[in-house]
């Protein structure tokens, strides 16, 4: 019996236990031959596991389509309405149900019920997810089997009670997913703005202007390295030998998210005060990657607004100090990221086996800036959609939680799984 009943259901004794192959039928997946255009031009979806949203299990992007022939003439296999989409390999836990007739690749065994409420079964087992993947087997490819997945044990209760579970939750996705609605949106509008609050390429002004800007003249333009307050420069060496201890380290993850650099979750090195000191990181500096195994990801960079004074940067980062006479960091880190700025960088990077920029290729892009005041207020005006945008995220996270708690909550906890 789970932990959590609702009031109606108390008195309706133990969930009873089954085998999850007496509950429904099974079907398999497979993938067409990608050298077959004749197999991709068709109108029957074909999803793989990637295509499976971890956080939803009404959500499956579905981005390509196989012919009849290539259902007729593959392992692949049409898995019939109402079924649970179950990723058996390649991402083990993962599921989503399907009210429409859909194929898939081997990384799939899909469940199709016969007697009980289909998204009860799919929260169900999304809450055995650490069961699943105890099945793993297989040594390059884990996964597990149908005849695995068929002797997995589940606990269910009456069909009323059932429905009752599928609909709370079911509510509390729906919230979710309304709220990463309005996430989306957010970040639509801060993209847009920027495209406009920025020069795009071979332009030197930006499309919208404050009113109070309006007749204050062009941006300014000079080389990156030119606006720093003490050059550019390499980060230290991250020793695997001394992690764990002494200094917080920036390193190149910390580049890659959408937020300022948190703190909280670096890594830490241990150094020598001299080189410590050599190295330390201050408000408002800004850092580059060194290399990227895509071109794309090469000079991707972020802003650290803390004030420790313990911090330093790897080796693998390029860093920036702006001259804060003249310009305001966050503007800078606004201006770094947009597209014209990008594709500078990009431009400069060297590909071999990997893409990679020096201090050189970076302190020779040009920068575009207006007046102080100018970049104030276009900091003001996109660091409250950012701080909007966080908001978002916590409620959406808060929600994730709340969610996962019910789930812990109202199916029966099982410790391990029993053939």
């Amino acid at each position: 019996m789970p932990r959590l009943r609702f009031p109606e259901f108390w008195d309706d004794g133990d969930w009873e236990e089954e085998k999850l192959e007496n509950l429904g039928e099974f079907t398999g997946g497979g993938t067409p031959s990608k050298s077959n255009r004749d197999y991709w031009n068709g109108n029957i979806p074909w999803i793989s596991s990637s295509d499976v949203v971890d956080e939803s299990i009404y959500q499956v992007n579905i981005s390509r389509f196989i012919s009849e022939e290539a259902l007729r003439e593959s392992a692949t296999k049409l898995v019939p309405p109402n079924s649970i989409l179950l990723v058996s390999r390649v991402g083990v836990g993962k599921l989503a149900i399907t009210v429409n007739p859909v194929c898939t690749s081997q990384d799939f065994t899909n469940f199709t019920p016969t007697k009980d409420n289909l998204i009860f079964l799919a929260y169900l087992l999304k809450s055995r997810e650490k069961n699943l993947i105890s099945l793993n087997q297989g040594t390059s490819i884990r996964g597990f089997t149908r005849e695995d997945i068929g002797k997995f044990k589940i606990c269910y209760p009456s069909n009323k009670e059932q429905q009752k579970i599928a609909d709370c939750l079911s509510s509390i996705g729906d919230r979710i997913t309304t709220e990463t609605q309005k996430l989306d949106t957010l970040k639509a509008h801060k993209k847009g703005l920027m495209q406009q609050l920025f020069p795009a390429e071979s332009e030197t002004l930006p499309k919208l202007r404050f009113p109070e800007f309006q007749d204050a003249g062009e941006w300014e333009e000079d080389d990156l390295s030119k606006l720093s307050s003490c050059g550019l420069s390499n980060g230290v060496f991250n020793d695997p030998k001394k992690v764990g201890r002494g200094y917080k380290l920036i390193n190149v993850l910390d580049m890659y998210i959408d937020t300022a650099i948190n703190e909280d979750n670096l890594s830490l090195v241990e150094l020598s005060r001299e080189e410590f000191l050599k190295n330390k990181v201050e408000n408002g500096d800004l850092f580059f990657t060194r290399s990227s195994l895509v071109k794309s990801g090469i000079a991707y960079s972020n802003i650290y607004l803390g004030n420790s004074s313990d911090i330093t940067f790897d080796g693998h980062l390029i860093r920036f100090r702006p001259n804060k006479e003249i310009l305001i960091p966050t503007f800078i880190n606004y201006l770094l990221r947009t597209n014209k700025v990008r594709s500078q960088l990009v431009a400069r990077g060297k590909t071999a086996t990997m893409t990679t920029i020096g201090q050189a290729d970076v302190g020779n892009v040009k920068l575009s800036f207006p007046h102080i005041d100018e970049q104030q207020k276009i900091v003001d005006c996109l660091s409250s959609i950012d701080d909007r945008i966080t908001a978002q995220i916590q409620k959406i996270d808060t929600l994730k939680t709340h969610k996962k708690g019910l789930m812990q909550q109202l199916f029966p906890s099982v410790e391990e799984v029993k053939a």
